[in-house]
């Protein structure tokens, strides 16, 4: 498993179209993009890396209020075990009609044998 495919099936329950990177459809009245941020091995027992720590940041697109959308999911990646190091509201994109808010996950995985 890993951040990016945990995310996408939380947003995919709940119907809201994701996308990484950037979103190259014709964006709808709601949309989230994920952009990876930084994985990193956190936690070391003999020298070998145990947990792999992945880190995402979820980028809400919204023409409507924004509010509702983003306790949904604020409640829903808490009650995946993800950390949310940073919630924030980036601005009201004018020429677009939307509001962007960031939130800013991350979750840590045992490392697979290899």
């Amino acid at each position: 498993m890993n951040i990016l495919t945990e995310v996408n099936t939380i947003l995919d329950n709940i119907n809201i179209p994701v996308e990484t990177g950037v979103f190259s459809k014709k964006p709808p009245e709601e949309y989230v993009v994920l952009t990876p941020l930084a994985d990193s091995f956190a936690v070391f027992g003999d020298n070998k890396p145990q947990v792999d720590v992945q880190e995402v940041r979820l980028s809400l697109f919204c023409k409507g209020n924004y509010i509702k959308r983003k306790n949904q999911l604020v409640k829903l990646f808490l009650q995946a075990d993800f950390v949310i190091t940073d919630r924030r509201y980036i601005s009201h994109e004018d020429d677009t009609g939307y509001f962007h808010y960031s939130v800013d996950l991350i979750k840590n995985y045992e490392m697979e044998d290899i």
